[in-house]
């Protein structure tokens, strides 16, 4: 029978060391950290996640600036608001929701942020840092998963980990950040021959696929780690992740709900980079 690991729990502790370093930050070279978001236009999913992330700066004591845009916004809008955002020393950290709508060309617009307040990291500068591993940000959902990982006092080193999912936001840099940590990583993906005899060698099992409980309990090695990084909606209008969690929580030693897992740790994570963000103008 699997532990859970509480998202929510690990999320608040990373909060409450923020708000404690933004009280320091403050008071010791009056410095708060700021962050602007920028929406444009009117997606729902969207929507939640900027009215999160403005919570999340109250929360901690940040400063922070959201620019809702309409949908009929131009290229050359934005991506002046952008430099504008770059040049203003009250922010520290620049975030543009993602998906635009289809006439942005949203790889202009993450070229345009500073890669020194480009706090989701997703500018080219930032992905080659991660890369090398002399980097300053992580991508937020896995710089996430690394912090649920730590939390179970499991070390990575020597480990075998598997990551289902590809993607630049996550399947990608969360193999590098793995790798960093010595795990032995196997990137898998929609063209992967036998998958499950893969993720039956898994120690720490990453699934961010996007399909609905598509990882099952004969595909998990007993005693693993499973990180569900899914979010899923069910015809019944349930939340689920990509894994099967009453198949493969009986099996693993440790494993993520969905909601209550990876969700909460996200944005934790981009205020932590924020922070970051901010005391690199210190130096």
């Amino acid at each position: 029978m699997a532990k859970i690991i509480n998202g929510k729990e690990v999320s608040a502790s990373v909060r409450e060391e923020l708000k404690r370093e933004t009280a320091e930050l403050v008071e010791k070279y009056g410095v708060r950290p700021g962050l602007a978001v920028i929406i444009v236009g009117d997606d729902p999913a969207s929507k939640v996640y900027v009215n999160n992330k403005e919570k999340g700066c109250a929360e901690v004591g940040y400063y922070s600036e959201v620019y809702r845009l309409p949908e009929t916004t131009t290229q050359q809008e934005l991506i002046s608001l952008v430099k504008r955002l770059n040049d203003d020393d009250k922010i520290h950290g620049i975030l543009c929701q993602l998906p635009l709508p289809k006439h942005l060309d949203e790889n202009a617009v993450i070229l345009a942020i500073n890669p020194e307040k480009d706090v989701d990291a997703f500018h080219p500068v930032n992905v080659g840092r991660i890369m090398i591993g002399d980097y300053s940000f992580l991508p937020c959902t896995p710089a996430g998963v690394m912090k649920l990982i730590e939390s179970t006092g499991v070390d990575i080193s020597g480990k075998e980990c598997v990551v289902i999912g590809r993607s630049n936001i996550v399947g990608k840099p969360q193999a590098m950040l793995l790798l960093h940590k010595n795990g032995t990583v196997t990137i898998c993906h929609s063209r992967t021959k036998n998958l499950s005899e893969v993720t039956r060698r898994a120690d720490i099992l990453v699934v961010a696929i996007g399909k609905a409980d598509f990882v099952t309990g004969d595909m998990v090695k007993d005693g693993a780690i499973v990180i569900d990084v899914g979010m899923n909606r069910r015809a019944d209008g349930k939340l689920t992740g990509d894994v099967d969690f009453a198949s493969v929580e009986p099996k693993a030693s440790y494993i993520t709900p969905v909601p209550g897992g990876v969700g909460p740790m996200t944005i934790s994570m981009l205020l932590r980079n924020t922070m970051t963000a901010a005391k690199n103008t210190l130096k």
